[in-house]
């Protein structure tokens, strides 16, 4: 496991993190708690020292079980050498928010108190790693008031780290905000088809010394090449949402364009898995990849990217040109 700097705030993380949406259970089909307690251990054992979570991942499961497996080592939700991040969402309303939605009604200041006491009990710690608001709308960066409390909380000593994950359709929305240096970190989408953060905010994190955690990396599974045009995900999947309609089949037809160009470089090895993860973690601005992991196998896989040579420059360069600017499926 290699080994990055994440941000001004100096931690050393591992470049590959522990993604844990999954093993909060309400969101990719069925998960036993046994089996994603021994992915999480796994990972740990493999070198990973940074996992991402979010209260909305099984209302706190997720965070419950990441304290369960901290508890067995010794160490608490945060403060450790193992870093937590985790996200509040905002209040009740449209998910992502509206451009004329108030920041300081969906993320009201005691709201953010009570949520951050939330984690704080349900990660069983004393303080909070890195507390991310969940989603953002640009339209906030005029007056991020919630960005005032986060602050406030952190002059208290309840968290060390305050960042934000951005939408999903304006990979560059927190600029204004690094530019600013009102953020620690960012969360962003970054892979093979989502290049966007390219443009602008992986400069502005590089320049303004902003941790970035990369989620994603797989579109949503499609990345690692396992799906066919056939596949069928279970009612309550996420992904049966995702790739709803003629998306799937279009995603299946560009992924093995992707996996066409991987196998006639000279690169190995040439598992599209690793590919793109390797691909994510080329960008120098980058902190930490965060795949999720929801089987030991996964977590044996996912760590094994960063035991291999970076990502050849002229394979970097070829799979570029699979940028997939995703306002085509919302043409006719």
């Amino acid at each position: 496991m290699r080994y990055r700097t994440f941000g001004r705030i100096g931690w050393n993380v591992s470049e590959i993190g522990f993604g844990a949406w999954a093993i909060g259970g309400d969101a990719w089909g069925h998960q036993d708690d046994n089996e994603s307690l021994a992915a999480l251990r796994r990972a740990l054992d493999l070198g990973v020292t940074f996992i991402d979570t979010a209260q909305v991942y099984g209302n706190g499961h997720s965070e419950q079980l990441i304290a369960r497996v901290l508890k067995e080592r010794g160490q608490r939700g945060g403060g450790g050498p193992i870093r937590v991040a985790t996200k509040i969402p905002p209040a009740n309303g449209v998910w992502p928010p509206l451009p004329d939605d108030v920041c300081g009604e969906r993320y009201p200041a005691d709201y953010l108190r009570q949520r951050v006491e939330q984690s704080l009990r349900d990660l069983d710690a004393e303080v909070l790693d890195l507390v991310q608001l969940h989603t953002w709308t640009r339209a906030w960066n005029r007056d991020p008031v919630a960005l005032e409390t986060f602050q406030q909380l952190k002059k208290e000593g309840k968290i060390l780290a305050i960042g934000i994950s951005t939408p999903e359709h304006d990979q560059n929305s927190l600029t204004g905000l690094m530019r600013a240096d009102l953020l620690d970190s960012v969360q962003v989408i970054y892979n093979i088809f989502e290049q966007e953060p390219a443009a602008e905010l992986l400069h502005v994190a590089q320049q303004h010394n902003v941790g970035v955690i990369v989620r994603v990396v797989f579109d949503e599974g499609s990345l690692t090449g396992k799906f066919t045009s056939e596949a069928a995900f279970a009612e309550g999947d996420f992904r049966r949402g995702y790739f709803r309609g003629e998306r799937l089949a279009e995603t299946v037809r560009r992924v093995e364009q992707v996996r066409e160009t991987i196998q006639t470089s000279q690169d190995d090895p040439k598992d599209m898995p690793s590919v793109a993860i390797r691909f994510a973690l080329k960008h120098p601005a980058v902190s930490v990849v965060i795949p999720g992991m929801r089987t030991v196998k996964q977590a044996e896989l996912n760590c094994a990217a960063s035991d291999q040579d970076p990502l050849s420059d002229a394979l970097h360069q070829a799979l570029k040109a699979h940028i997939w600017r995703r306002a085509d499926w919302y043409q006719d």
